[in-house]
């Protein structure tokens, strides 16, 4: 994610900033969320894409997602930010909820290791209890759930959808 900072591109021998690579950027016609779209050069010479997304807090404005990736898909490049995203929400709990940072302190390396391992330990536990204190399925309910749909396949039908899978496998990886 890129912040407006006196950060400078480089568009055609001009340095300009975030917001006026906005206006520079090309419309992305029929992507839902992605506004624009810009290769360009950052100040000190590394060849960037940046894609404009629209704020799903503010419809009326915008965020930008940096990606040294050029040849990315501004598909793609949302799909991983988004992965990444899930990370940064999990880093920024255990810090300030679970205390990460400053319930313990210790200059050995094994026992920031054991700290660190209880911590992450901590919130598997409390996001399991909140998965199944919010989700009224059960693991065994899912269990039974899949055994029925199962039953309801016949083994021609079962078959024919996994060959078709691995054609549009196949036929995405070019192989």
């Amino acid at each position: 994610m890129v912040k407006e900072t006196k950060q400078r591109y480089n568009i055609n021998g001009k340095l300009v900033s975030l917001r006026q690579l906005y206006t520079l950027a090309q419309p992305v016609q029929s992507k839902k969320g992605i506004l624009r779209s810009i290769h360009t050069v950052m100040a000190n010479g590394t060849l960037i894409k940046v894609v404009f997304i629209q704020n799903r807090n503010k419809k009326s404005d915008w965020l930008a997602i940096l990606s040294t990736d050029y040849t990315l898909s501004e598909q793609e490049i949302v799909r991983i930010y988004e992965m990444r995203w899930d990370i940064e929400v999990f880093f920024k709990a255990t810090k300030s909820l679970l205390k990460l940072e400053k319930e313990f302190q210790s200059r050995s390396y094994d026992a920031l290791i054991c700290h660190t391992t209880i911590v992450f330990a901590r919130f598997i536990v409390l996001s399991w209890q909140n998965r199944c204190n919010i989700d009224h399925r059960t693991i065994g309910g899912l269990f039974y759930e899949l055994c029925y749909e199962v039953n309801e396949l016949d083994w021609a039908v079962a078959l024919q959808r996994l060959m078709e899978l691995l054609q549009d496998v196949l036929k995405q990886t070019n192989k």
